[in-house]
């Protein structure tokens, strides 16, 4: 081995789940011997593979690994090919080359540049990677400079339908009232989004950069970062993150001994999904009830104790330094004519490679999805893409080439959202997947309004009567009006976009609720109570696995003869389904 190699240990809340602490202890035991340097790094993205390991000089990904595989490598001299050899095959989420890996290639890199480079516990770290170099040239411009340079770059907001940044900066700055306030809206509670996470835990001083540079621009002296108390990590890191900050002298009085005072305080929230709409959140952090109250006034002219209020969501605060450290030009040259800059996507659901990605605004969902992403794996056909969470909508196929930008997704009937992107399969029942996200609106509303409160769970009870073959075709219109109806009469944006996976669902999978309501059968062979359960004999090889497992003794056969499933009895738990290694139950 030539010289001292760099192992840098992801220290992302997937990577540290899957033992990455316990990796990182069986390194430092080699970096006794003066051969290994290692460090603590951000999340690489590629949350499939984790634990992660960065290794330098060569430069190149490997996972996931364990305790053993580390003490494999030592017993190797350190040699680079032993973790070649681990990396394949592909499906099994080892990693080549950065550069050559296609989870990699189609990416661009802004709000998560320092990826997988920095130890986010290193103040350090972050300023050897220009890290507040955008607030040093903020602190050389007048606020209204520092404005129209964000107007200027198009920047939206990433946590919604995308305001722009600018104008909101500007409306707060008109107002005469003082004092102004900043918040960071990292109430990520969509299921299968942890964008806003990841950032925090992995680059906080970008975010804290951000708002430091937006409290010159707009006047504000003291800003919140609300994050759910789910988010350990992250409110651990953004916490320190702050005091290291205010150590350097970043925050708090005459700032880099100019005439700025402002400084931060975490508050945890207790995960109400709810509390993600901003009014709801400014109550919140006033001590009050969660709960959303009707606009206007904006919170930029009535916030947070009736004073001007700026929240931005995590993303676009750690968009912002990057824009004044390189211009707004440069920002303005990625993406769409009106949706500019990158996107950050946590990719999950029915998909090979799932993790953090961050694209260009434009790239197409095919990209994403089969690129990325790898595809649907087990051979089975891309369905569909959910995009903004529980008040998305869901887009077949058939439209993915579809750009991701602000404008195409709401004309398709979604939104991008914070950036939650789910990925399904044949195997997923869009009937029950928009009664999963109603489900989960329904637990979430925080019932002040009529149309949320009432029409969710009317609209909850229509799709479990087509789930369980109940429904009638009428329905299919009644549902239809009910969602219009709670799109136009709810107070906050929860219940204004909540019927959009059903909508959306009914847009482009109606024949699925048809085949519920008519056939009584569920295409995706979900709906258990229109499905059965049978045992195909030419398959079937008596190995009585299926039977060891059923938890009701539905199944019966005798060792080395084809089974058969009881249908009166069998409760369709697919415990068979899971365990044969035949592929012998089939599902009607």
């Amino acid at each position: 081995m030539k010289g001292i190699r760099m192992v840098s240990v992801c220290f992302g809340t997937e990577c540290v789940a899957r033992g990455a602490r316990e990796v990182e202890k069986e390194l430092l035991k080699l970096a006794s011997r003066n051969v290994l340097k290692v460090t603590r790094t951000s999340c690489s993205g590629n949350c499939q593979a984790a634990p992660v390991l960065r290794i330098d000089p060569e430069g190149f990904l490997t996972g996931p690994m364990t305790v053993e595989k580390v003490r494999r490598w030592a017993g190797s001299g350190f040699d680079p090919a032993v973790l070649e050899s681990w990396r394949i095959p592909e499906q099994d989420a080892e990693l080549p080359r950065l550069a050559d890996h296609p989870f990699f290639r189609h990416q661009r890199l802004v709000v998560l540049k320092n990826r997988g480079r920095i130890d986010p516990d290193r103040i350090e770290d972050y300023m050897a990677a220009e890290g507040y170099d955008g607030l040093a040239r903020a602190l050389a411009m007048s606020p209204g400079r520092i404005i129209e340079t964000i107007k200027a770059a198009g920047l939206r907001g990433r946590g919604g339908a995308g305001f722009p940044t600018g104008v909101k900066w500007e409306l707060c700055r008109r107002s005469r009232t003082t004092p102004r306030y900043l918040v960071c809206n990292a109430d990520e509670g969509d299921p299968g989004a942890y964008m806003d996470r990841s950032i925090l835990e992995g680059d906080p001083h970008a975010v804290i950069e951000g708002m430091i540079i937006g409290a010159r621009a707009i006047g504000a002296s003291r800003g919140y970062v609300y994050v759910r108390d789910e988010y350990p990590l992250a409110v651990e890191r953004i916490q320190r993150a702050i005091e290291a900050a205010r150590g350097f002298g970043l925050l708090g009085a005459n700032i880099l001994g100019t005439d700025l005072n402002f400084d931060l305080e975490v508050v945890r929230g207790g995960g109400a999904f709810v509390c993600g709409e901003e009014t709801a959140l400014m109550a919140s952090i006033e001590g009050k009830v969660g709960r959303p109250r009707p606009r206007p006034p904006y919170p930029s002219e009535k916030g947070l104790w009736g004073r001007p209020t700026n929240i931005n969501n995590v993303e676009t605060w750690a968009n912002v330094a990057p824009i004044l450290r390189n211009g707004s030009a440069w920002f303005a040259s990625l993406g769409t004519d009106t949706s500019k800059g990158t996107k950050v996507f946590s990719l999950v659901g029915k998909v090979c490679r799932s993790g953090l990605v961050e694209v260009p605004m434009g790239i197409p969902l095919r990209t994403v999805v089969e690129e990325i992403g790898g595809g649907v794996p087990d051979g089975r056909k891309f369905k569909a893409v959910q995009t903004g969470g529980p008040s998305g909508g869901c887009i077949p196929a058939s439209m993915a080439d579809l750009p991701v930008d602000y404008e195409a997704l709401t004309q398709a009937g979604a939104i991008m959202g914070s950036g939650g992107l789910i990925v399904m399969d044949e195997t997923t029942c869009m009937v029950d997947l928009a009664l999963y996200f109603v489900r989960f609106l329904v637990e979430e509303s925080c019932g002040k309004c009529t149309p949320c409160r009432v029409g969710l769970k009317r609209m909850e009870e229509m799709l479990t009567a087509f789930t369980l073959g109940l429904g009638q075709l009428e329905d299919l219109k009644q549902l239809e009006s009910l969602a219009k109806t709670i799109q136009d009469g709810s107070l906050c944006g929860l219940g204004q976009t909540a019927p959009n996976p059903v909508l959306t669902a009914l847009r482009y999978f109606k024949e699925e609720f048809e085949s519920h309501i008519m056939d009584k059968k569920c295409p995706a062979g979900v709906c258990k109570a229109l499905i059965t359960l049978s045992v195909d004999a030419e398959r079937c090889t008596g190995c009585g696995l299926c039977r060891s497992v059923c938890p009701v003794g539905a199944v019966s056969g005798s060792p080395k003869s084809v089974h058969e499933i009881n249908t009166e009895r069998c409760t369709r738990c697919g415990a068979c389904v899971e365990q044969c290694r035949f592929d012998a139950i089939i599902i009607q």
